[in-house]
């Protein structure tokens, strides 16, 4: 049931922004900072970022409220090999409203549809968006 709520749309540039972020050629880490327009109820693109790393992505969050992360990681493996994962990261920091966390939490299945990701990360902590972490979620696709 979870599955069908829909809070929110997707805003149609962010979904053509999106296709294009999951075709990219570049081998650095890039990132796309999406965020709930309440008026329109629309997800909708706040910031794009070429070549940043986590923790300065995690500076750019907003302290009290959540956000959705699209993140291109260059992942070297242990053996040598590197590849590109595309990472989903809900981002919801304890102390948000209600219903900002209401809307972002039901939005989400739909955002992840559309961008068709399978690498869905949550954190309630911004703290713990670090490179460590996200290999730590990471080897769980492997």
């Amino acid at each position: 049931m979870a599955d069908s709520l829909v809070v929110c749309e997707v805003d149609e540039t962010l979904q053509e922004k999106l296709k294009k972020f999951r075709f990219r050629k570049d081998t650095n880490n890039a990132a796309i900072l999406m965020k709930i327009d309440m008026q329109q109820q629309l997800v909708v693109l706040e910031e794009e970022y070429e070549d940043i790393s986590l923790d300065d992505l995690r500076n750019e969050l907003p302290e009290r409220q959540p956000r959705f992360i699209v993140y291109s990681y260059k992942y070297n493996h242990e053996d040598g090999r590197v590849s590109y994962p595309l990472c989903f990261i809900f981002s919801s920091p304890v102390g948000c409203k209600p219903e900002q966390q209401m809307m972002y939490a039901g939005s989400k299945n739909r955002l992840v549809q559309t961008a068709e990701l399978t690498k869905v990360f949550e954190t309630r902590n911004a703290d713990d968006l670090t490179e460590e972490w996200l290999k730590s979620k990471l080897s769980f696709f492997r």
